[in-house]
């Protein structure tokens, strides 16, 4: 049997070999790969070993005009926006589309800058100037003002929630003219000037009213976004209106909100809250991750209603069933080395999550064991833990045991070792990491052509030759521990779709899926169906 020095020269010699940001050895993507891993899952904040700043600046590089030409760049702004969910990055491709004058981006802003969000994201990343130019152009400031034309003013008002910069600083920015007396009433009540009070939807007038009057006990609370009265001096029995009312995503994102205006001092209506969160049929509707349900569980206050916060577990349950089954044996390689401690959504002033890559990554894992419940777990940090984990356990329990063993420094071969040595023989092996490894790779530079994972991987296939690796990465950067190829697929991201990528990869899914998917893209029919 070879060696792994020996196997490590069976390595593609044409990998492009990088230091990641921790310092270990690692496979550098290329750019249309690294940009798929941030297109389904990169947001633009503070990571353990990077911050907003340094993933901005790759994104860049990697979108330069020598590299990435402006077909590939429009496909990537739609996939990132319509697939991958994205904010942050969508807005930044438009306006590096922007910042090329590329005709393309007439095709791509209405479908990508869908909400105000996006609008007022695309708008900060043009006038920061880091996409190239600060000025928007004529081309810009026609596309921001058909944006306003299609929509109501009660859409405007609705979208005009937020600053830094708010709607009113789009409006003086791009000064579109308002072709009814309505949209002229709603401008001029946006930048603050004289505007027809009457000329308004009712809704808002309300709340004007609202604002100006003050609340009391016989104050109709107005059909407004929930944001819009989070501010208002609002009564207990208005509160409890508002949630008696509150759709099921509203009703998981302010549990909170909730507890502190007295809405759970009523138990019949902890009760239709908890039957709300836990119902089917509602759940489907509301097309909830799991990940998003893991969030409102960890960020609940301990003083929510125990009904309350065990339907957010019964929650989560219900939205594992997406989960596929894969056939054959399944090995759970799980990273819970220190720079899993990280915050999933990084460092964002006022909005870090309180959901750690450590709890993203039990969560995938759970999801995965309950519906393959004869896996393998593997949790790792410099070396393998010990964790007993049962399928039939809740998954918050599973996610919360593997949570607790976070600490010390990145190996990732470590896993893979144990499997090797072990002869446990997966069909599958799925990593759920930040592929930050640096120890297995610093003190043995022999490696210098492959990772030691990917070595004692084809060490693994000599005997399981159809076996497959799947390397999730938590926090995707622009390297990572293993390279594409027929029997590895590298993903970025956390939500649903991963988990039917799994799947598919299994039973002989291109490990390309992401970036092939990407130039699919028709840009013609989303042109036609503006």
């Amino acid at each position: 049997m070879r060696n792994l020095n020996e196997i490590a020269n069976f390595v593609d010699p044409n990998a492009s070999m990088t230091l990641n940001e921790a310092g270990g050895l690692a496979y550098k993507l290329s750019p249309k790969e690294a940009l798929a891993q941030l297109a389904a899952t990169g947001c633009l904040s503070q990571t353990f070993y990077a911050n907003e700043v340094d993933q901005l600046k790759s994104i860049l590089e990697l979108t330069s005009d020598s590299v990435v030409d402006d077909e590939f760049l429009a496909k990537l702004a739609l996939y990132a926006r319509v697939k991958g969910f994205m904010k942050d990055m969508p807005a930044v491709l438009c306006a590096i589309l922007a910042s090329r004058k590329s005709p393309l981006l007439d095709k791509v802003f209405p479908v990508v800058i869908d909400n105000g969000k996006m609008l007022r994201n695309f708008v900060m990343a043009v006038r920061s100037g880091v996409t190239g130019r600060k000025s928007f152009g004529s081309t810009v400031r026609r596309l921001i003002r058909n944006w306003f034309d299609a929509r109501t003013e009660q859409q405007i008002f609705n979208s005009s929630i937020g600053n830094n910069p708010s709607m009113a600083d789009v409006v003086k920015m791009v000064h579109p003219t308002p072709k009814t007396p309505q949209r002229e009433a709603m401008f001029g009540y946006l930048i603050g000037k004289p505007y027809d009070e009457s000329q308004l939807p009712q809704a808002i007038v309300e709340y004007i009213h609202l604002l100006k009057t003050g609340v009391d006990e016989n104050a109709v609370v107005p059909d407004v976004p929930f944001q819009y009265l989070t501010s208002l001096e609002l009564t207990t029995n208005q509160w409890k209106t508002i949630a008696q009312n509150a759709s099921w995503q509203t009703t998981r994102m302010n549990l909170n909100t909730f507890l502190r205006h007295g809405v759970f001092e009523d138990k019949e209506l902890v009760s239709k809250i908890a039957a709300r969160l836990r119902n089917e049929e509602e759940i489907r509707r509301a097309k909830a991750f799991p990940y998003q349900l893991m969030t409102a569980y960890m960020n609940a206050s301990e003083e929510v209603p125990s009904d309350v916060r065990l339907a957010l577990q019964d929650a989560m349950e219900i939205a594992t069933d997406n989960v596929p089954v894969i056939d054959g044996l399944v090995a759970l390689c799980v990273d819970v080395s220190g720079s899993m401690s990280s915050s999933v959504t990084g460092y964002r002033r006022g909005a870090t999550s309180a959901v750690k890559c450590v709890d993203v990554a039990g969560l995938m894992a759970s999801c995965i064991l309950r519906q393959n419940p004869n896996s393998v777990v593997i949790p790792f940090e410099f070396d393998v833990q010990s964790c007993s984990l049962n399928p039939r356990d809740s998954v918050i329990t599973n996610a919360q045991k593997l949570a607790a063993l976070c600490g010390g420094g990145t190996n990732c071969s470590s896993a893979m070792k144990y499997i090797v040595e072990n002869n446990i023989n997966p069909d599958v092996v799925i990593y759920i990491s930040d592929n930050e490894s640096w120890i297995d790779t610093n003190s043995n530079r022999s490696w210098n052509n492959c990772t030691q994972t990917v070595a004692y991987w084809d060490k693994l296939r000599q005997s399981k030759p159809n076996a497959r690796l799947i390397n999730i990465d938590i926090q995707p950067y622009a390297s990572t521990q293993t390279l594409n190829r027929a029997d590895i697929a590298n993903v970025g991201g956390f939500s649903d779709v991963v988990f039917d990528f799994v799947a598919q990869f299994a039973q002989g899914l291109s490990p390309q899926h992401w970036v092939e998917q990407i130039e699919q893209v028709n840009l013609e029919e989303q042109g036609s169906n503006r």
